[in-house]
């Protein structure tokens, strides 16, 4: 089923619900890149698939939405690594960003104990948070 309108504009009705609560960007991104790889593949999953993965080079998940990242990339092994990979994805966790920068995604989530956290057990504790925020903006 197309994501995008005729005019190439996101359809509502389409979107995963972390999406409806993004900004336009974020939403034009996934539907057109999950209407070129269903084109392309003829396969639903796996053009949402794609079209998670090619978000994630320009946004990540904060909470329950997702946010523009101060660079275009990659955000974890399994996006670097593509479909081939084993590595693990960080589900939309930019894992490749600074310390720093995770530091303050933690702090807005209010991950505990993210003082003495490594970068790996920040992006899954944020991972975490991620998680119980969307599930909890679903109910």
């Amino acid at each position: 089923m197309p994501k995008t309108t005729k005019r190439g504009t996101p359809k509502q009705d389409e979107l995963p619900s972390t999406l409806k609560r993004s900004d336009s960007k974020a939403q034009r991104t996934f539907a057109k890149a999950h209407d070129s790889a269903a084109e392309q593949y003829g396969d639903v999953e796996r053009a949402h698939r794609v079209a998670f993965s090619a978000l994630k080079h320009t946004h990540e998940k904060v909470g329950d939405h997702w946010e523009p990242k101060d660079h275009k990339g990659p955000s974890d092994a399994k996006a670097e690594g593509g479909r081939g990979t084993d590595a693990e994805t960080a589900g939309g966790v930019d894992a490749n960003a600074s310390k720093k920068h995770l530091l303050d995604i933690a702090r807005r989530l209010d991950v505990s104990g993210r003082s003495r956290m490594t970068k790996d057990e920040l992006v899954e504790g944020i991972q975490k948070a991620n998680d119980r925020a969307t599930r909890e903006a679903r109910d």
